[in-house]
């Protein structure tokens, strides 16, 4: 029975979250109804169990929730992001139409920028390169997808998005955890995208497609879409409803200084991960006071959080005339947070239910029975976990949560590399979390004004056939020479 309630409470959650029920409700409804089924007394599973675990997640994660929508919001309100997709367009121009928008995607949301942002700034830039050059408009949603939530998400050394921080407090690693594999699988994502891109762009000049109809309405319109707000925020950490709130500035800074604060994310973050925080003494933290924790366990969400308060202030410092209402921007950003990080912070309560129950044996028992070692098993757990939820983090932490300590039991037996697993657990957790029902997915093609018949073929190809393409390459490198 045990087995047969938590099967049901995933159903109804999935099932539901497609039909714009809140997660907020969903995810205990569904942790309760496996608990029902197991026999477990509900009102302990609720408050000891799910909250419990939706807590821990908050406490370690909300500070980069919290920094990385602020910085999303204030560098879309400063006009920081237009100017960079502005200088992207200057630079490489319709003729290059697909490289300046994969490219101007990749730069800011590997400066720290919320994915959301990136998207309303993002979507009018392609739109106009891509009719100038006679591009059709179908190949939008692919060529931001490829530039915003594949390499740049979990593969990149240094990047500061969630789904590359969450693996940080279970092995103990940094955000340039498996530098070289990440750069190699950053080189197959991009590689492969623009490849394919490339060629979709001739077969349609050689059809004649051009550019297609005029330009829906989309952009303003899925700011306010009560389903693409319920999705997007189990996915990312940004809420798409504060989007228009706050005031935007009336110019756009230089590029010199809209691109700076970027700069500052990547320079501290390095600083802080591999020279800073190493140098210092943090014996303090193994006592019970500090959560009897120590410094491999904070280090990386630390050198993270760290490093966007520093850009947020250099930000602010070099761009404040180009941001009339400072403290509007400012508590937009912050609500902006929120919603994401309770959405996500209920499916890990959920998963927290189900990995204690007795039924779960049967699943992990299972997850650690597939062939090819631990680095495999890894990748497919939290490839499933992150399918059926639509959300890299949220998948990704389920399976941490669950099976993390025996990865790490098993990494120290067979002499894996914590920092090999965290890559694998990072890549791993952004392919099939692009699914047709995932919260980016939708949300990208409501802001383009397209539908999943025109456009998401060539987001499966460039967003999860180019990163499972990159988690093969990975885990078999990985598996021959180790950490690198």
């Amino acid at each position: 029975m045990g087995m047969i309630g938590i099967l049901l409470g995933l159903a109804l959650l999935i099932w539901l979250a497609q039909r714009d029920w809140s997660v907020l409700l969903l995810a205990p409804a569904a942790a309760l109804i496996a608990a029902a089924f197991a026999g477990e007394p509900l009102l302990a599973t609720w408050t000891q169990t799910f909250m419990s675990a939706a807590a821990t997640f908050l406490a370690q994660f909300f500070p980069l929730f919290l920094l990385g929508a602020l910085f999303g919001k204030l560098m879309d309100d400063s006009g920081s992001v237009s100017a960079i997709a502005n200088f992207m367009t200057a630079r490489l121009g319709e003729r290059r139409a697909v490289l300046a928008v994969v490219l101007a995607g990749a730069l800011v949301t590997y400066g720290g920028v919320s994915l959301f942002v990136a998207f309303f700034v993002l979507v009018p830039m392609a739109q106009a390169l891509f009719r100038a050059a006679a591009i059709p408009r179908r190949l939008i949603p692919a060529a931001i997808a490829l530039g915003t939530f594949t390499f740049t998400m979990s593969a990149v050394p240094g990047t500061p998005s969630i789904q590359n921080a969450i693996p940080m407090p279970f092995f103990g690693t940094t955000p340039f955890a498996a530098p070289g594999l990440g750069l190699i699988a950053s080189a197959i994502m991009l590689g492969f995208g623009l490849w394919w891109l490339g060629r979709a762009e001739a077969a349609a000049r050689r059809a004649g497609e051009g550019y297609g109809a005029a330009d829906a309405t989309g952009i303003d319109a899925a700011a306010d879409d009560l389903r693409v707000r319920e999705l997007a925020t189990t996915a990312r950490e940004f809420d798409p409803a504060e989007i228009h709130r706050g005031q935007h500035g009336d110019t756009t800074p230089p590029v010199g200084r809209a691109a700076l604060p970027l700069l500052v994310v990547l320079i501290v973050n390095l600083s802080m991960s591999l020279v800073i925080l190493p140098s210092l003494d943090f014996s303090f933290l193994a006592a019970d006071h500090w959560g009897s924790t120590s410094l491999e366990a904070v280090a990386g969400v630390w050198a993270v959080a760290t490093a966007l308060a520093c850009a947020v202030a250099v930000l602010i410092a070099v761009n404040y005339r180009h941001l009339p209402s400072l403290r509007a921007s400012m508590d937009a950003g912050a609500n902006a947070s929120v919603l994401p990080a309770f959405s996500v912070a209920s499916l890990v309560g959920f998963g927290a239910v189900v990995a204690a129950l007795p039924g779960f044996a049967l699943v992990r028992d299972g997850v650690l029975s597939i062939g090819g070692g631990p680095l495999v098993s890894l990748a497919v757990a939290t490839n499933v976990l992150a399918a059926l939820t639509g959300s890299a983090s949220g998948g990704m932490t389920i399976a941490l949560d669950a099976l993390g300590d025996t990865y790490m039991r098993l990494a120290a037996e067979q002499s894996i590399d914590p920092a090999l697993l965290h890559r694998v657990a990072a890549i791993a957790a952004g392919t099939l979390d692009s699914l047709p029902h995932n919260g980016a997915v939708v949300s990208l093609l409501a802001v383009c004004g397209l539908t999943h018949r025109e456009s998401y073929f060539d987001m499966v190809i460039v967003g999860i056939l180019g990163a499972i393409l990159a988690l093969l390459a990975v885990v078999v490198l990985g598996s021959t020479l180790g950490s690198f």
